[in-house]
């Protein structure tokens, strides 16, 4: 995701830190020219301190990893020690802050920005005790949040905070095409969105807010990808119910990208959409998978048969939206992977590597 303009340092120099030539100016002696150069506290005034829920989930590490390769400060917001610590070992993460529930406060205090990922996977089985959960686990992280930045005192209040929700915002549609404009469904996904969503509104009026809408992230280590490749791998790969659904996708690299832009460039505010520019039909999606993988994508997998293991929530898979990315192509964003042939390539050519 280093296509962003987030890291590039201005090569303007300013009198700041001491050099010493000696130059002979005279037989009798020499003087000492001093020269300044800003490029230290340049970067240091570009260096954020970032707090992050959901840090040790899919999309979170590996934004982790991006901000700790630039320099930054990061603070792992988590329920777990020992699962963050495990995910980010000192010795691979040195300076990086884990906190608990009862520190999270120490940590958003004085923090740059707040990036809030937290949430139950919805790709499992629904009861009612699940869907409860999938909407209480989402709110009440980002209330908690809220609340926390909103307490603090100005001087130490974070300047941005960047939230995640999800397409499943506008609900679904074989026709439609949907961008950050369009209204919400009136499923269950998009009731949890829109919840979702006004809790983070909630955010105290000085701090920025950028709401993205993520699609489904394509990455090597997670995600939907993660269940698909070996079904493919033994020859029973093929479309999901009908294939004719959409799937709006991003890859992995592109949504850390646009996370980190957005904490970054003060531009990005209100709802982004998370997804690459062009969104394909699901049977489309396996056959490049097929492709890339050197499988035959032949075997579709019949709506009785995702029902009968996911129950309600395989509207996850067999309903999808056409969601396009309007609000990122008008901030200038760009999108290292746009067509997915090229982002399934870029992941199967890693886990090869």
């Amino acid at each position: 995701m280093e296509v962003c303009g987030a890291t590039a340092l201005s090569w303007t120099h300013t009198v700041s830190i001491p050099l010493h030539v000696s130059l002979p100016l005279s037989k009798r002696g020499t003087r000492r020219l001093s020269v300044w150069c800003a490029s230290d506290q340049t970067q240091k005034a570009n260096q954020m301190t970032v707090s992050i829920t959901g840090a040790t989930g899919f999309i979170g590490r590996r934004l982790v990893q991006r901000l700790h390769a630039d320099n930054h400060s990061v603070r792992v917001l988590t329920r777990s020690r020992s699962k963050a610590e495990l995910i980010f070992p000192v010795k691979d993460f040195p300076g990086i802050v884990i906190a608990e529930e009862a520190q999270w406060k120490d940590s958003i205090q004085g923090s740059t920005g707040v990036v809030n990922l937290a949430g139950l996977p919805i790709s499992t089985r629904w009861s009612p005790e699940i869907k409860k959960e999938i909407k209480t686990s989402r709110i009440r992280v980002t209330s908690k949040v809220i609340d926390l930045i909103n307490d603090l005192p100005d001087a130490v209040r974070p300047t941005v905070l960047v939230s995640a929700t999800a397409v499943g915002y506008y609900g679904t549609s074989e026709t439609q095409v949907f961008d950050e404009q369009s209204p919400s469904g009136n499923d269950y996904l998009a009731e949890v969105c829109r919840e979702w969503e006004g809790t983070a509104r909630k955010v105290n009026k000085d701090v920025r807010l950028a709401l993205i809408r993520i699609g489904v992230v394509l990455g090597k280590d997670g995600g939907a990808l993660a269940k698909m490749i070996p079904l493919f791998m033994v020859f029973a790969g093929g479309p999901l119910g009908s294939g004719k659904q959409w799937f709006s996708w991003i890859h992995l690299d592109d949504i850390v990208n646009l996370i980190y832009e957005a904490l970054s460039n003060p531009s990005y505010k209100g709802v982004i959409n998370g997804t690459a520019p062009n969104p394909v039909r699901s049977a489309e999606m396996c056959e490049n998978l097929g492709n890339v993988l050197g499988r035959p994508s032949w075997l579709p997998v019949p709506d009785f048969a995702l029902k009968a293991v996911l129950g309600e929530g395989a509207s996850v898979v067999l309903d999808g939206q056409n969601v396009l990315p309007v609000r990122a192509k008008e901030l200038g964003f760009s999108f290292k992977y746009s067509y997915v042939r090229d982002a399934l390539q870029s992941i199967i050519s890693e886990k090869a590597a």
